[in-house]
């Protein structure tokens, strides 16, 4: 879940599907911010990363909208893009295999790494670590599918992470402030596309559950209850969206949102006949980071958007770190708008969370557990 298997595309492509991502400012080195992309759900230590594909970082500065505009922020034009792609590896048959990187950062700097180096490579004010990691992700998955399925919350108290001890091939960044200019509240999504002469966007991923929470139930949509729309919305620029599928994304969210927040039996997110108030804040998919704020390990996930619907000034980084039980936020922000108890999964945090020192990730599990039959 996350943004695991976000449609059959990442399950027919698992390489290129990136089950989560993160931004936050560094704990360990006051003004630099930490962009973490992680992919291939289920990874291998013998897993090498594409060389057919670009890992990219999008950050572009915002500004707020008016009062009481739906999605509080607009994505400026500038833009500052962060590029890593790989080699072929050597000897794939032969373990460890051999695999080089290289990040290129938004003035043209080169920085090169090699993959599971714990040290990563260094330079133009960027630190890269790249490689097998284990699965930050907290969640019980199975109990969330349930409670799609049947309508009630069927979570319990204590869940469990669904197949826990599975690893990911994590991407790391660790960049100067100084490289986003004046930009002081950014947004920030992560990317794959292919690499060649022409790069075609796979996935783009800003918060997470959007697509398979919010827009993959298909049941409870009016307009198209028949389509697998996750592909499509797979492929959109996060800060600009084509405006030929707009309306079926907004006839899905207004649905799916309504859904959750029918889970407690009451309304807490009245439509008034205008589609529901949070869709629009849905489809501007990035994570908001205050990047002049310090870390926050607990409780920043949409404090920044959340505030600026309420009128107050946020207080925190924003953003999402590594071990923050963003999904209870996440659950309570749609099923009773943080206006009754906390909406917990009975998950709290990784059962080996993440560390404040690069790389951050933890290290990969050695013996992880063997994926489902349909991977």
């Amino acid at each position: 879940m996350s943004d695991h298997i976000s449609g059959p595309r990442a399950l027919a492509n698992p390489i290129a599907d990136i089950t989560d991502f993160y931004a936050f400012p560094s704990p360990d080195r006051a003004g630099h911010l930490v962009l973490v992309m992680n992919t291939l759900p289920f990874a291998k230590i013998s897993n090498a990363f594409s060389d057919g594909l670009i890992y990219r970082f999008r950050l572009r500065p915002l500004t707020s909208t008016a009062a009481g505009d739906a999605a509080p922020f607009a994505a400026g034009a500038e833009e500052f893009v962060f590029d890593c792609v790989f080699t072929t590896p050597t000897s794939p048959d032969v373990q460890p295999f051999d695999q080089e990187g290289t990040c290129t950062t938004p003035s043209g700097g080169r920085v090169s790494f090699r993959v599971n180096d714990d040290g990563g490579g260094s330079g133009h004010g960027v630190r890269v670590f790249a490689g097998a990691r284990w699965d930050p992700f907290i969640l019980d998955a199975p109990a969330a599918l349930k409670t799609v399925a049947t309508g009630q919350l069927a979570f319990t108290d204590p869940g469990a992470i669904y197949l826990d001890g599975k690893n990911v091939l994590g991407l790391v960044l660790e960049i100067d402030c100084s490289l986003l200019g004046a930009a002081t509240l950014v947004g920030v999504v992560a990317e794959t596309l292919t690499r060649g002469t022409f790069n075609v966007r796979i996935e783009h991923v800003g918060r997470p559950e959007v697509k398979n929470l919010m827009l993959g139930p298909k049941q409870f949509d009016p307009v198209n209850q028949d389509l697998e729309i996750r592909d499509l919305y797979n492929m959109e620029d996060a800060f600009h969206l084509a405006h030929g599928y707009e309306g079926a994304y907004r006839a899905r969210l207004n649905a799916n949102l309504a859904f959750w927040d029918s889970l407690d039996g009451k309304t807490d997110w009245p439509t008034n006949g205008n589609g529901h108030p949070l869709t629009e804040l849905v489809l501007a998919d990035f994570l908001v980071v205050d990047v002049t704020k310090p870390y926050q390990e607990q409780g920043s996930f949409l404090e920044i958007e959340l505030s600026a619907r309420q009128g107050r000034a946020h207080e925190t980084c924003g953003g999402r770190t590594l071990n923050d039980d963003v999904m209870d936020t996440f659950f309570t922000t749609l099923i009773n708008a943080g206006n009754g108890p906390v909406i917990r999964d009975g998950v709290d945090g990784s059962s080996r969370p993440a560390s404040r020192s690069f790389p951050y990730l933890s290290a990969p599990n050695q013996n992880p557990p063997e994926p489902p039959e349909h991977h």
